[in-house]
């Protein structure tokens, strides 16, 4: 019955998916933390700091309330909407994840591959990842390319266009829904929507950086960024000219992942995840590769993908609320 109560709570108060609001003041609002039940910030009211009073903000720059479920003190936090690459939930450079768990960990995949990210039985998110291999490496510098989702009986994919150079003022971002490819206005917090309003994507600023939100299941903060050359200086990447290899940093939140998640970097949020790393490394090397790779970007047949578009509602009545937090 609690978890009833919650997901019905959750659904018809939540904004952002950041927390339940409770529409106390306009000037400033007052967040109630989902969290699982041994989570000590679990039912409490906390307000949003002054310096930052609402989860959402006109302008592009300004810092928004996040409430930190994983917090000691239980304080909602002012942070910009960039992906935090050392926050929970984050796939940054070449690349690496910081788990749910708050592992941090490297996967490299293939170039040219696509492999589970994270994989529920109502949510399947891919990612395709392109690379490099200098002569005489034993494997490929890999990058995150795309992301592909499967959720609610859609696909929606996120893509870095391929450049030569890096240039500010161009836009690397392409996007598809149901594999149309659609057209976002190169205009700060320029949107858009699903028709059934379950899946939206909005600019963060005017160009290269956007929030994807999956209706009750997902928060997604993406920037698009090119290999530089001191990146190449520092780790020996030797970029051929010609490709400044322009790829995604991505943070995810997540609110209704079941126990049983699966994929790269969903497997670290099921309860009981052990890191398969040996003690003593400093940033591990993870494996899996034969595990949740893919044959697309939009498909769920990895050995361990358990992507079910049917069972939605099942899941709701068994999921748990582990909120992952910038």
């Amino acid at each position: 019955m609690e978890i009833f109560n919650t997901i019905f709570i959750f659904f018809t108060l939540t904004i952002s998916f950041r927390g339940v609001i409770l529409q106390v003041e306009a000037a400033q609002q007052a967040l109630v933390c989902l969290a699982p039940t041994t989570s000590r910030c679990r039912g409490k009211v906390i307000w949003c700091p002054s310096q930052c009073p609402s989860t959402t903000s006109t302008d592009t720059k300004a810092k928004v309330c996040y409430l930190n479920c994983k917090s000691p003190s239980c304080k909602a936090e002012c942070q910009h909407r960039v992906p935090n690459c050392n926050g929970l939930g984050s796939a940054c450079y070449d690349p690496r994840f910081v788990g749910g768990d708050g592992s941090v960990f490297y996967f490299h995949g293939k170039s040219n591959e696509h492999f589970s990210l994270v994989s529920d039985r109502s949510i399947q998110i891919n990612a395709r990842f392109i690379g490099h291999r200098p002569p005489g490496r034993p494997r490929d510098f890999t990058w995150i390319q795309a992301l592909g989702v499967l959720f609610n009986s859609q696909s929606f994919s996120v893509e870095a266009i391929r450049s030569a150079t890096w240039d500010n003022e161009t836009d690397h971002l392409k996007f598809t829904h149901d594999r149309t490819e659609l057209a976002l206005p190169e205009v700060p917090l320029s949107s858009w929507m699903s028709p059934g309003g379950d899946i939206k994507v909005e600019r963060i600023s005017r160009r290269n950086s956007v929030i994807l939100t999956l209706k009750s299941m997902a928060e997604i903060i993406i920037k698009v960024v090119p290999v530089t050359k001191e990146d190449d200086r520092i780790h020996s990447y030797q970029i051929p000219s010609g490709n400044c290899f322009v790829h995604l940093e991505v943070q995810f939140r997540f609110f209704g992942l079941s126990p049983m998640v699966e994929g790269v970097l969903g497997r670290t949020y099921r309860p009981d995840f052990e890191s398969p790393a040996k003690p003593g490394q400093r940033v591990p090397v993870l494996g899996g590769e034969d595990k949740y790779r893919t044959t697309s970007l939009f498909s769920a047949d990895c050995a361990f993908c358990r992507f079910s578009p049917d069972s939605f509602f099942t899941q709701l009545e068994t999921s748990f609320w582990r909120t992952s937090v910038l």
